[in-house]
């Protein structure tokens, strides 16, 4: 058995079902791209900016489809228009996809799709989190980190901190594994836990649950199937960074630190003393690289505590 079948034996399969492009109040468009997958019966997605990066699933030819059937799962190359016919071709903007006559799959084609290979591409790789996203919750930073990932991917550059963006190219690929893995209903009883006086930690350990049971091997394989193959990836996470590597398919090569905004601007981000405790526990009990003075575009991979400065929350 070779490597590489092991590899694709051990990794969850994931396939996209369907993409639509989405105007966003942020400016730019971005592709939504909706998987299943082998692992769970959840929908997991892909919020993907730049129309030229591509699911493999998604764009290869299927027997006995027509090309009505290609433009409405979203399987079309530039933008789609009244009374266009053809999803592999767009006479509008002069765009074209190839396709290996034999199996049907996208080929490789830097006019028309992006190159993952090439590139360093900009990606989020964010649980879901509803109390923090839809609730306004001053508790955790993850709605910041949501809103914060898709702006750095849209820019070329944040003016603020100085990190290189993705101008346009990026993915945040959104899993639907709430609260660490435990779910919405077991996450609320852990807050009330803390407002008894006990930290994330120890909450979900009260609970009966892992302090983290996410497990980031769908999104592994969502990248991968996007043709994302060198990622810049932004975290704090060093669970993160050592989980979504594999070796000749997917590599992380620069952490992009999500440093709160509160930390670097006094009147921007969250300030409440939730979060302040969160983030001292993320650092303290967890080993989130979160440190100052803050070093952007680093390219460390330890996962030690060494790198957690505890005055720092």
């Amino acid at each position: 058995m070779t490597v590489d079948s092991v590899t694709k034996k051990a990794m969850p399969e994931a396939k996209c079902i369907a993409r639509a492009r989405i105007p966003t109040t942020q400016g730019p468009d971005i592709f939504l791209h909706l998987y299943t997958n082998d692992r769970d019966d959840k929908e997991h997605l892909a919020i993907v900016f730049g129309e030229d990066i591509r699911s493999r699933s998604l764009f290869a030819r299927r027997p006995n489809e027509t090309q009505q059937d290609r433009m409405i799962r979203g399987a079309y190359v530039g933008k789609l228009y009244p009374g266009r016919t053809s999803a592999d071709i767009d006479e509008r903007l002069g765009l074209s996809m190839q396709f290996d006559r034999e199996t049907g799959e996208l080929a490789a084609d830097s006019s028309s799709t992006w190159d993952g290979h090439t590139e360093k591409t900009l990606v989020r790789i964010h649980s879901e989190c509803y109390t923090g996203e839809t609730a306004w919750s001053a508790r955790c930073d993850c709605g910041e980190q949501f809103d914060r990932a898709g702006k750095l991917i849209a820019c070329s550059q944040e003016e603020e901190s100085g990190i290189i963006g993705g101008s346009g190219h990026g993915v945040i690929v959104y899993l639907r594994q709430e609260g660490r893995g435990i779910g919405l209903g077991e996450k609320l009883k852990a807050y009330n836990l803390q407002d008894l006086g006990a930290d994330t930690v120890q909450a979900n350990i009260l609970l009966n649950h892992p302090v983290d049971g996410r497990d980031f091997s769908i999104g592994k394989s969502i990248l991968i199937d996007l043709g994302i193959e060198n990622i810049r990836l932004l975290t704090n996470n060093p669970d993160k960074i050592e989980q979504i590597e594999e070796p000749g398919l997917l590599t992380c090569v620069e952490r992009v630190p999500m440093v709160p905004l509160h930390w670097t601007h006094e009147h921007q981000g969250i300030d409440s003393k939730e979060i302040e405790g969160y983030l001292r526990t993320k650092i303290e009990r967890m080993g989130h690289l979160l440190q100052r003075p803050l070093t952007l575009h680093t390219q460390t991979h330890t996962h030690t505590h060494a790198h957690a400065h505890t005055t720092a929350v």
